[in-house]
């Protein structure tokens, strides 16, 4: 959620005209996150998150604000979008797309409890539940083949231990094949910054922008490695456990995934030791643009390719 495009408080005034919220009381860019330019914004009648998309385009959209209405509508702690006076729920601003979001309240955790890694757990899977009955379909633009693409971007770039890395996962990948797993609409970036706690209640999920349908052990992979290493690599096998445990109390998970789930694990960290890389490699231009440190993964993916962790 860094700061890429810059919006003045006159553009901001004239853009709110088309939603039932009143005049600005205030507004602020967020610094955090890689993808899109975000500010939080106070009007008279509320508080919201305004988003404008630098990479995905109108097309791509209506799936993902559709699938967080969907959420809201059926009691998840998603953040509905806001619709304008016409009852759009996507418009432009500054030459990109942009959508208001209701702000939740809470904070994210960096360190998070054993509470928080089961509420955790438990969230995600409610989301797979409840987005089931989700008409909408997107592919994983993250996936297989964008990790086998943006892998040979980076090789030349590497170190030679890192190349040597990155080409040996790449061939152990090849023997998973995610899509035999069972599927559904998976978040694919539920990180600590994108879940909110009031104290250990958990109060809101948040930016959805990676949303697909996808193996929904993947998703568990991608949560648990965030969730439950710390940058050193170090797994915390207490709340590894309790977020596994929470989450197929939820949705019962099956042999063949028990069978996959070291590989799927690695395709997780693989894939944002590759995507950070890839920021590290290219850095992208902007006023407040955040780089999160691509060794962390590279740390969580060796320890993977050592240790087996059980799916509790």
């Amino acid at each position: 959620m860094s700061v890429f495009t810059k919006v003045s408080h006159s553009e901001l005034q004239a853009f709110l005209s088309q939603y039932p919220v009143g005049d600005v009381v205030g507004f602020q860019g967020i610094g955090e996150g890689v993808e899109n330019t975000n500010y939080f914004v106070d009007t008279e009648d509320g508080r919201w998150v305004l988003t404008l998309f630098e990479r995905l385009n109108y097309d791509d959209l209506p799936f993902f604000l559709g699938l967080m209405e969907h959420l809201a509508a059926h009691g998840f702690p998603s953040a509905a979008p806001l619709r304008t006076h016409a009852g759009r729920n996507l418009v432009e601003l500054n030459g990109k797309p942009a959508a208001m979001v209701q702000r939740l309240v809470g904070q994210s955790v960096l360190f998070p409890n054993i509470a928080q890694c089961s509420a955790a757990g438990g969230v995600l899977g409610e989301l797979h539940r409840i987005a089931a009955s989700f008409g909408g379909a997107a592919e994983n633009s993250r996936g297989s083949a964008w990790r086998s693409h943006t892998a040979a971007d980076l090789l030349p770039h590497l170190r030679t231990d890192a190349r040597a890395l990155i080409e040996s996962e790449l061939q152990a990948q090849a023997g998973l094949d995610l899509q035999a797993l069972p599927q559904g609409i998976v978040h694919a970036d539920l990180f600590r910054d994108n879940v909110l706690f009031v104290d250990d209640r958990l109060s809101g999920v948040i930016d959805f922008y990676y949303a697909c349908r996808d193996s929904l052990l993947y998703d568990l992979a991608i949560t648990v490695n965030d969730w439950c290493f710390d940058t050193h690599g170090t797994l915390n096998a207490a709340r590894a456990s309790a977020m596994m445990l929470a989450y197929r109390s939820r949705r019962q998970t099956t042999a063949e995934e028990h069978a996959a789930w070291n590989l799927v694990l690695r395709a997780a960290a693989l894939r944002f030791y590759l995507s950070r890389l890839y920021d590290w490699i290219h850095p992208r231009e902007g006023g407040m643009v955040h780089i999160k440190d691509p060794d962390a993964y590279r740390r969580i993916l060796e320890f993977h390719r050592t240790q087996e962790l059980p799916l509790a």
